[in-house]
Parts: C-alpha cells; structure tokens; sequence
C-alpha cells in the first residue's frame, strides 16, 4: 500500500506537467481562429503599381468604397508608379505577411523577371496571388491614312510597306508592345517601335501621324475611334467588346492562339495566412459585384473576372515561361 503510494505521489507533477502542456495547446488552438476573425484591426494598404489618374489607379478607387465597407477598416490607396510597375512590387515583398499590405498591379509580374537584369524579390518566393482581378481590351487602331479596316487589310498594308511602318506603344515590354511582337512574328511582318512613357503621349502621336499605329487599352481607344480620328483594326479578348461592338476580335479575325490583353490582378507578400488571403479574395469578389462598380467597369471597358487563386497561380507560372520565351527571342529589355 506504501508502495502504490509513493508512485502515485511521484506521478502526480508529472500528470500537473502535462495537464498544462495540454491546456496550452488548446489554447492556442482556440486563440488562431479567434486571431484570423479579429483580422482587420487597423487600416489596409493597397499599393498601386502605377501613378494617381491611370486606369489602374481608377479601378483602385472604384473599389475602395465597397472594400472599406466590407473589411470595416479604411483601406488606403498608395500609388508607388515607376519602373514598370517593379517598385509597387520591391514595396509589397518587404512588407510584413501580415495581411495589411497588398498590392493592385497590370499585366507585368511575369514579364518583368525577363526584362531586368537585377531585381531586390523574386516573383514566385516573394508575391502571393490571390486573383485576376479584371481584364482590358486592347484595341490595334492606326492612322486614318492607312487604308486598313481589319487585320488583314493591315497585315497587306504594312508588308507592303517594306519596314516602313512605325507602331507606338508605352514602352518596351508592355503587353502592349509584346502582342505587336507576336503579330509580328504570327505574320511575318516588320514594324518598327516607338516606346513612349505613357499611353497618353501614344495617342497624342498616333493622330499627329509621327506613328502609324498602336496596340492600347479600349478606354484611350475609344474616344479617338468615335471622333473619327483614328480607324481600329482589330480587339483581343474573346468577344467583341461593349465600348466598340463593331470591332472584331484577333480570334475572329483568324489568330487562334493571340494572346488575351491587359489584366489586372491582386498580390500580397509571399507567406500571408490562407485565412486572410481567402478573406481577401471574398471582399474583392463582393466589391466588383456592387452594381456602381459592375457601371463603372463597363464604362472604361473593363471585364470583372475573380478567378480562384490557383488558377490565377497557374496563369501567371505559364505567362512568365512564355512570355520569357518571346523576349528572349526579340532581345527585348527596360534595363
């Protein structure tokens, strides 16, 4: 019977030991859902990859009221415009995982691992998508002087002209630039680039005549197309476009394979918990359901597409392979 005792005696701090391992674990098994639910406790960052007044900036700013609504913390626009877009993405790799810095950015995540030489993140160890966010049209429209009212007439038009055809773009690499490199190289064509700085000063040259012609977003298209100072060729996407239903779209038009036009999608650093991505993911997709935000797209011919993560994961890995592959082969560079 002493015996029996002493043991049980001995035991006892073990069995005080693990009663509070325990009691720890449950805890803190109890405190992460409580801590993800918490989530936001002070106002959101969301950096935009281009300056104030830019298209992306404004489909920022469309959405801002609904995301400030459903997170229940202001969410702040910071635009961080410059080097393609590459310093909104130095900015977003070195912030905290945290779920309070995210980042709105064009089409150039993929491309611009191949366009700079040197870059402070990697793209897939250091950003995380979440999701596509929107796409936009690109629409090749040309000079009312060249006699082209499709892409063949302007395939016939430009191989006539023996390489003396310049086409403006917002400069090298850009989507933009990149889908007349792969009409290019689809048609056996020669052209002759003209980088600018901005869309704005694209357009400006385009209807002066300094440039011929150029691949840009349907919104600055447009305008220039209904006031008769400029002719459009052909639209990516698709289908036809709400903005310009009379134009036909590259697949129509015979190019199978032409790639899709702009987009726009959302990131944050690498290593940000799946529970806040999800939330994230859910508030933007509630966002651009809003029917102001669905009016506002439609007017600046933007297409609302929240694809899931995986599979706007997917699309960006197969981007960067061939997209690397075309401006290895066109020795195209922003350095």
């Amino acid at each position: 019977m002493l015996a029996f005792q002493s043991t049980t005696a001995r035991a006892r701090p073990s069995l005080r030991v693990a009663a509070l391992v325990l009691g720890t674990t449950l805890a803190l098994v109890a405190a992460a859902p409580a801590a993800a639910q918490a989530w936001p406790e002070k106002p959101l960052r969301l950096v935009v990859a281009f300056p104030a007044g830019g298209m992306i900036d404004i489909y920022a700013r469309t959405l801002q009221p609904r995301l400030t609504e459903g997170l229940g913390q202001p969410v702040i626009i910071e635009n961080r415009g410059g080097a393609s877009g590459t310093l909104a993405e130095a900015t977003l790799a070195k912030s905290p995982p945290d779920g309070y810095t995210m980042m709105m950015s064009a089409d150039l995540p993929p491309v611009n691992p191949h366009l700079f030489r040197s870059l402070s993140y990697e793209l897939f160890r250091d950003l995380a998508p979440v999701s596509m966010l929107l796409r936009i049209p690109l629409t090749l429209i040309v000079h009312p002087s060249v006699p082209a009212g499709s892409v063949a007439e302007f395939v016939a038009y430009v191989r006539s002209r023996q390489g003396k055809f310049a086409y403006g773009t917002p400069g090298a690499g850009t989507s933009n630039n990149l889908l007349m490199v792969f009409l290019k190289e689809a048609t056996g064509i020669e052209m002759t680039h003209v980088p600018y700085k901005g869309g704005a000063q694209v357009i400006t040259d385009l209807i002066g005549g300094q440039v011929q012609a150029t691949m840009i977003a349907i919104t600055l298209a447009a305008p220039q197309v209904r006031a008769g100072k400029a002719r459009p060729v052909g639209m990516t996407g698709d289908k036809r476009a709400a903005l310009l239903p009379q134009v036909p779209t590259f697949v129509e038009s015979g190019f199978a394979n032409f790639p899709t036009g702009q987009w726009s999608g959302l990131f944050v650093p690498a290593g940000t918990p799946a529970a806040i991505v999800q939330r994230l993911h859910a508030e933007f997709a509630k966002a651009i359901r809003a029917p102001e935000v669905q009016a506002r797209f439609q007017e600046v011919g933007a297409e609302p597409v929240m694809n899931s993560t995986a599979e706007f994961t997917a699309f960006l890995r197969a981007e960067h392979a061939r997209l690397g592959k075309l401006i290895r082969e066109h020795k195209i560079s922003a350095d």
